[in-house]
């Protein structure tokens, strides 16, 4: 089986953000970056089928040459190879149509990525992608197993969870408690220094939207505290100033 996960390069979630430029281009000066959690989670689950099935697995993530430590990272954690399209990940639109491209030229039977990315949450491109190669599009995915060419998952909706079964190849845009999270040892990460990282073009520079500008959430307002026992008051505020009565 040949699978392809598809790798976001994201801000760790510690870092404080700032904007450039107006407020139009984000400052990454100081920026850690991270493999996306939720991608972090369908590489340890890629990586368990790989072995289990004795098939390859491939890392692809859409962005300009910053973004190889991170691809790196998920061959030192269980990637066989990795690509990288050479350009700035413009919208979803466009980075769904280098997956597809790249997906359908290499013939994997299993996409998997993150439910959504932890930067833009759009939580898009897996349905792209499936629309875009004609196949199955499945999110936000908390189990998954192969039995031969067949795909049973358990899948979270409002209210519980929908358990479904499909034939490969699909795409599932994955979210915990699919895998546990891995970390590198020490043979993986001298290992990815020698795993192919092949760097291709992309294969259309067409959008759908951009951003004009960008703004940070507004400062946390203070807080009124209320003695339990006063209802009346509390009532009072929740109505008057809160107004969420």
């Amino acid at each position: 089986m040949k699978i392809l996960v598809c790798i976001t390069h994201v801000p760790d979630t510690t870092s404080k953000i700032q904007f450039t430029a107006n407020d139009t281009k984000f400052d990454t000066t100081g920026v850690q970056f991270i493999i996306g959690p939720y991608d972090d989670y369908a590489l340890a689950r890629a990586v368990e089928l790989r072995d289990q099935t004795g098939g390859t697995l491939t890392a692809l993530n859409v962005g300009e040459v910053e973004t190889e430590p991170t691809l790196r990272k998920s061959l030192a954690i269980g990637a066989d190879d990795a690509i990288r399209v050479n350009s700035f990940p413009k919208d979803s639109f466009f980075v769904a149509k280098q997956i597809a491209h790249y997906a359908k030229e290499g013939g994997y039977d299993l996409i998997l990525m993150g439910r959504e990315s932890i930067d833009f949450n759009g939580g898009m491109v897996h349905g792209m992608v499936g629309e875009l190669l004609g196949i199955p599009s499945f999110s936000p995915v908390m189990k998954l197993e192969v039995e031969g060419s067949t795909v049973k998952m358990a899948r979270e909706i409002e209210g519980g969870k929908e358990l479904l079964e499909a034939q490969l190849p699909l795409i599932a845009g994955c979210q915990e408690p699919i895998a546990e999270w891995k970390i590198p040892n020490m043979r993986g990460i001298m290992s990815a220094r020698t795993k192919p990282l092949k760097v291709v073009e992309p294969v259309s520079q067409e959008t759908q939207a951009e951003a004009s500008s960008y703004q940070l959430p507004p400062a946390k307002g203070s807080v009124k505290l209320i003695d339990k026992d006063n209802v009346v008051e509390l009532v009072r505020l929740l109505k008057n100033e809160a107004k969420v009565l």
